[in-house]
Parts: structure tokens; C-alpha cells; sequence
């Protein structure tokens, strides 16, 4: 069984000392410590959180310039490409436009060679009939 003699007192004594002393020498610096260490694991969360905050707005605004610059690409290209196609229909509207002329102008040429044949032929022809009748005439 256990007695409480004079050694019971003393090593219950030392014990006590012990554990104060311990509690000034290790036990608070090393509360101390981890207190700092927890504080500073703390404030590295913080700055992490807010970093990623930051990243995640800029990468939506980023996004949101990157889907901007597309729909102006876009709008350019489409501007251009009706431009183009009116530029194409404009072309191919004086081209017509000079087909006919350069029709025209072969129609009127064809005329007038065929006015000016059909002339020389009559001029012919009546040359001809004149020889046919002189000849007619003189047998």
C-alpha cells in the first residue's frame, strides 16, 4: 500500500519543482512556439486564399477580354467578308455591264458590215443585171 512518509513529501515536492521549472524552461517556449508557427501556417492560408481570389478574377476577366477580342475578330471578319462579296457583286456588275457594251457595239458592228455587204452586193447585183441586160441586148 502506498505510505506517506517523509520521502513521499519531498519527491512530491521535487516533482512539483520539476514541473514548474519545466514549464518556464520548455513547456511555454515551445507553446510559444507553435502558437508562432500556427499564426504564421494561419496568415500563409490567408495569402494563399487571396492569391487564388486574385487569380480566379483576373482569369474571368481575362476570359471576359478573350471572348470580347473574339466577338471584334468576328465582326471584322464578317464586315470584310461583306465588303468582299459586295465588292464581288460590284465587279461582276461592270463586267455584265461591259459584256453588253462590248455586245452592243459587236451587234452594231455586225449591222453595219451586213448593211455595207447587202450595199456592195445590190451594187454588185446591179452591175451584173446591167451586164446580163447590155449582153441580152447586144445578141
Amino acid at each position: 500500500m502506498l505510505e506517506f512518509n517523509k520521502w513521499f513529501f519531498v519527491l512530491l515536492a521535487n516533482f512539483l519543482f520539476l514541473i514548474v521549472v519545466l514549464n518556464i524552461i520548455l513547456f511555454k517556449p515551445l507553446m510559444r512556439l507553435f502558437e508562432e508557427r500556427k499564426e504564421g501556417i494561419e496568415g500563409s492560408l490567408k495569402k494563399a486564399r487571396e492569391i487564388t481570389a486574385r487569380k480566379e478574377e483576373l482569369m474571368n476577366q481575362l476570359n471576359k477580354e478573350l471572348l470580347e477580342a473574339n466577338r471584334k475578330a468576328k465582326e471584322i471578319i464578317d464586315r470584310y467578308t461583306q465588303e468582299g462579296k459586295d465588292k464581288q457583286a460590284e465587279i461582276l456588275r461592270e463586267a455584265e455591264k461591259e459584256a453588253q457594251e462590248v455586245l452592243m457595239k459587236a451587234r452594231q458592228e455586225i449591222a453595219t458590215a451586213t448593211q455595207e455587204a447587202r450595199k456592195a452586193l445590190r451594187e454588185e447585183i446591179e452591175k451584173i443585171s446591167d451586164e446580163i441586160v447590155n449582153k441580152l441586148v447586144e445578141v
